[in-house]
């Protein structure tokens, strides 16, 4: 259920509840809401991003996900706006790390990209050895879980999502920003804000094919 502070949501007048038209199942609208979210690039997302009422709903919504034993085996880092160039400079580094002949031009947008999307989130998968032992592909369903379960929460919000990821992930430079140790995995970027202009919703895939019976 999404918490009643959440300011954003417009409680639904008497006279539309009476009306069947308007009477929504429960399932129905889950897979509306599911069926509707979609990847937004950061370049897309601009502020007003979520309040802090919000952010604490999307922590809940990510503690909501599977995890056996409750290992808990992921973490989320918030960048915010005064850590921004920092995270900039990280990316221009990396850049730097695989590619010494990067032009200025290349650097200076690789270091652009940290200043996009109004909430800028890391998921780190934490795979080291922990009791129980449970194993990492288990671990990095749980991180996509709640992942997913952030972006959907944030979805019903009315804000705008996407993940982003690349060669920077795996850097020296990024890894010691975020104090990341060994057996963590920087697995991507989460974006969320405002949508300033919506694009045509991609056509999903059929059910039949990804869908096998044994």
């Amino acid at each position: 259920m999404i918490p009643r502070r959440l300011t954003r949501f417009k409680p639904t007048p008497p006279a539309a509840a009476q009306s069947p038209a308007l009477v929504t199942d429960p399932a129905e609208a889950a897979l509306q809401l599911i069926i509707a979210r979609h990847n937004t690039s950061p370049r897309r997302l601009i502020e007003p991003g979520p309040n802090e009422a919000e952010l604490q709903a999307l922590w809940e919504a990510a503690a909501a996900a599977p995890d056996h034993g409750q290992l808990t085996p992921w973490r989320f880092v918030c960048v915010p706006a005064h850590r921004r160039s920092d995270l900039g400079d990280a990316f221009a580094q990396a850049l730097v790390e695989r590619d010494p002949g990067a032009t200025p031009e290349q650097i200076e947008a690789a270091r652009e990209k940290a200043n996009r999307a109004p909430l800028l989130i890391l998921a780190v998968a934490d795979l080291r050895p922990a009791e129980p032992d449970i194993a990492a592909a288990e671990r990095l369903v749980s991180l996509g879980c709640a992942i997913q379960n952030l972006l959907l929460t944030a979805q019903a919000m009315g804000y705008g999502s996407g993940l982003t990821s690349g060669q920077a992930m795996g850097s020296k430079a990024l890894r010691r920003l975020f104090g990341l140790v060994d057996g963590e995995e920087a697995i991507c970027f989460i974006n969320v804000g405002t949508v300033s202009r919506e694009k045509p919703p991609r056509t999903r895939p059929e059910p039949t094919r990804f869908v096998r019976s044994l």
